[in-house]
């Protein structure tokens, strides 16, 4: 070629050839030699200014596209199984370019956060514009780390807020992002773990804002156990598109009293009630229920922003100071929430029982709604024990009154099913508008909740049932019975308490109410509620039906809470399809992914129940933080090798006496039994035995609560043998001194000093 190629051909060369985009590449491609070569390089020069181009060490290529070779982070799978990844080499200034990863047979299994060298390819698809093929993995996303960051000349370091944990993180001077001293920070690791030459390093990403600001302790939890809790702006503008839904296609039930019945603090209100006595006369004694759901998935249609979104998060998240939910509010405190004489969407399901409160017959149905009262727990007991107030005293004799009536029935079934009847206390936390913990209360079981329980439980077996009977796809609300080690352990723990549980027939709740109600109002009845509770599996979501254990109940599901758990919607779907209410219902895709789905949600259950545990754990130690040293008494409620845990009767939390604060003996654990017994004294430690500790730490940003043991069932510990003797130390016998426990840490560490100063002679002779 005689004359040089012009600024558009070369932008058409390099775009074709973006594996041959040095200088030397196009010379040869346009056929330019000798002093040419210098006019082209004042055009890639102008090319490169105009920011057409991009010079990368000896190539260039277009800014606003991504390297032929590229590192790439591995995206979750979408709802269709498909995955996309997230480029990390984009420079660009325009929208971020979508690729999609095309594994070959060959290729290992990627999942979310590994990171891959992979070769790319334009593509012009609806949905991305790049198509990934692996050339090798990486290896996965860099480990998170939460934590308080300290400053220092040399960057800084990173206090850990997990309980228990001790390791800290070194920031380089240049990986800080502007984190200020004493601020909550987000981090991914940086290099290798721990060594022995000093500590891992981190690299900090985001920073969270000052962790004694009020209401941020659930802030820590939220990010430690990775819950998003901030929605993408498409989910939001989807959700504020939606309109309220009308009645075509739906029956009316806004003649029907359904009234909702909730917390005082309740943001949502996804179920409402409405009972009556039948009034066929074949059924005398009978009753009428009616339970209506919110119908989430009128607005949540599967494959929609709004549903990827509400299948990532899997279930709200609850909070003393705040709630994580999983749908905008638009949605989950607007258009789905039941409210006081506003029409509502919703699946209601119609249910006779019979005098004794068995169910005969029920009916689902697709209508619309609108709730006279919306009404608390507390002013519905009271208007039922004779106390109504203005609200409620309407309401007593056509829609309260009947309620109760429905519940006495459905209460009589429950005592022959005979499910799981623990009695543990639950206790919640109380805050000042401040974020400060004012008071932890007991909250009090009343009627209205157990009326609103079975109810729920009635609606979530009919569920199940019709789609079972309809060979309709679902998911079940699975809890399968105890393993044979929990039940032997806690048949050892009841015998020890003076008590039998069964042993050689197949387990039934039965059997575990009879050992339950045998230690009612005993000193051990909350060591047997406590143990039968550790007994129980984790309930899980599964396609395959195993039956509900605790429940006594073979098919069961749920049904009722749409807005905060992504399991309902699933079973919501699934009766709209097995109704053909319309075109919204479960799709084909949907079902085949099931399995993973089921997966996925019991998994941001564990999760979220996780992160409200251990917020709970840091309002406690905060609120106890006031008063160490004080004495309080408890209840042991967990042994390990390293140490005790008690319940404190206060405040229901759970501190840790460290060996150390044990007594001045060895313990000697027994982990088939459970127990620890002194080696001077013989005393033996278990599990539900009384204790009066003193709290000598408490740790808000962990949740730590340390304890020191004074006595054990109302007696002084005994003291060992190495009890008053001195000590080179606090708390501990003198090396060689008789009951005292020999220092074979500290004999070690002489030990390796020497070595180590042997090794540095000789080396120090050898070169002198």
């Amino acid at each position: 070629m005689s004359t040089l190629p012009s600024k558009a051909e070369i932008l058409d060369w390099i775009a074709a050839n973006p594996t041959l985009s040095a200088k030397r590449d196009i010379a040869k491609a346009f056929g330019i030699k000798g002093a040419a070569r210098i006019d082209l390089k004042r055009i890639l020069k102008e090319l490169e200014a105009e920011g057409h181009l991009e010079k990368r060490k000896k190539t260039y290529r277009d800014p606003d596209r991504l390297p032929p070779v590229s590192v790439l982070q591995v995206r979750a799978p979408d709802e269709n199984g498909d995955l996309f990844a997230l480029p990390l080499e984009w420079h660009g200034e325009g929208v971020e370019p979508i690729v999609l990863v095309v594994p070959r047979a060959s290729d290992p299994a990627l999942g979310e956060g590994d990171r891959i060298l992979a070769r790319l390819q334009v593509v012009h698809e609806a949905d991305h514009n790049y198509e990934a093929r692996l050339i090798r993995r990486i290896g996965m996303s860099p480990r998170k780390v939460v934590g308080i960051f300290r400053k220092s000349a040399e960057g800084g370091r990173i206090l850990p807020i997990d309980k228990g944990a001790d390791k800290e993180w070194i920031v380089g001077p240049d990986a800080t992002h502007g984190a200020k001293d004493g601020e909550l920070v987000e981090a991914e690791q940086a290099g290798p773990r721990a060594t022995r030459m000093g500590l891992p390093k981190a690299r900090i990403v985001m920073r969270l804002g000052d962790p004694s600001e009020p209401k941020a302790v659930s802030l820590i939890a939220i990010h430690q156990h990775g819950i998003p809790d901030d929605f993408p702006p498409e989910v939001v503008d989807e959700a504020d598109q939606m309109k309220p839904a009308g009645l075509k296609g739906r029956t009316d039930l806004r003649e029907v009293p359904l009234v909702t019945i909730d917390p005082s603090d309740a943001r949502d209100h996804d179920d409402a009630v409405f009972a009556e006595p039948d009034e066929d006369p074949k059924n005398a004694g009978g009753h009428v229920l009616w339970v209506a759901i919110a119908d989430v998935a009128h607005y949540v249609r599967p494959g929609s922003k709004l549903d990827r979104e509400a299948k990532k998060r899997g279930n709200s998240s609850y909070f003393p100071d705040r709630v994580v939910p999983m749908l905008p509010d638009r949605l989950s405190g607007d258009l789905c929430s039941l409210h006081e004489g506003v029409p509502r969407a919703c699946i209601a399901v119609r249910m006779v029982i019979d005098a004794e409160g068995n169910k005969t017959s029920h009916k689902f149905v697709r209508g619309l709604m609108r709730s006279p009262a919306s009404l608390t727990y507390q002013e519905v007991q009271a208007a039922q024990d004779g106390a109504p107030n203005d609200k409620t005293g309407p309401l007593l004799e056509p829609v309260i009154a009947p309620l109760y009536a429905a519940y006495a029935a459905l209460k009589a079934a429950r005592a022959r099913r005979q499910p799981l009847d623990l009695d543990l206390p639950e206790r919640k936390v109380v805050l000042s508008d401040e974020g400060k913990v004012t008071s932890v209360n007991f909250v009090e079981r009343l009627d209205a909740h157990r009326l609103i329980e079975e109810f729920m439980i009635l609606a979530n077996v009919a569920a199940a049932e019709t789609l079972i009977a309809k060979r309709t796809p679902l998911l079940f609300r699975v809890h399968e019975e105890p393993p044979a080690d929990k039940l032997e352990s806690l048949r050892e723990t009841a015998e020890a308490s003076g008590l039998t549980l069964a042993k050689g027939q197949v387990l039934k709740t039965a059997h575990l109410n009879k050992l339950l109600h045998d230690a009612a109002g005993k000193e051990e009845a909350e060591l047997i509620n406590l143990a039968t509770l550790r007994s129980m599996t984790q309930a899980y979501y599964s396609p395959t039906n195993f039956g509900h254990f605790g429940l006594a109940l073979q098919n069961y599901a749920h049904f009722t809470s749409p807005i905060r758990r992504y399991s309902d919607l699933i079973v919501h779907r699934g009766l709209i399809s097995a109704h053909g209410w319309g075109d919204d219902g479960l799709t084909e895709q949907e079902i085949e992914r099931l399995e993973q789905t089921a997966q996925h949600i019991s998994d941001t259950e564990r999760r979220s129940m996780m992160a409200e545990r251990d917020t709970n754990d840091r309002y406690l130690a905060a609120y106890l933080s006031d008063r160490i040293g004080a004495e309080f008494g408890g209840r042991i409620s967990g042994i390990a090798k390293f140490g005790v845990f008690v319940k404190l009767d206060e405040t229901g939390a759970d501190g840790l006496i460290p060996m150390r604060n044990l007594g001045r003996e060895y313990f000697h654990f027994d982990r088939e039994a459970g127990t620890l017994m002194g080696a001077d004294t013989g005393v033996i430690i278990a599990l539900g035995q009384r204790v009066l500790v003193k709290l000598v730490d408490a740790a808000p940003v962990t949740g730590g609560i340390g304890l020191e043991l004074l006595e054990l069932e109302d007696a002084e510990m005994p003291r060992g043998r190495g009890a008053g003797r001195p000590s080179r130390r606090p708390g501990g016998g003198g090396r060689g001194k008789p009951g005292g426990p020999p220092r074979r840490k500290e004999a070690k560490a002489r030990h390796k000093d020497a070595k180590v100063k042997r090794k540095v002679t000789r080396r120090r002779t050898t070169k002198s």
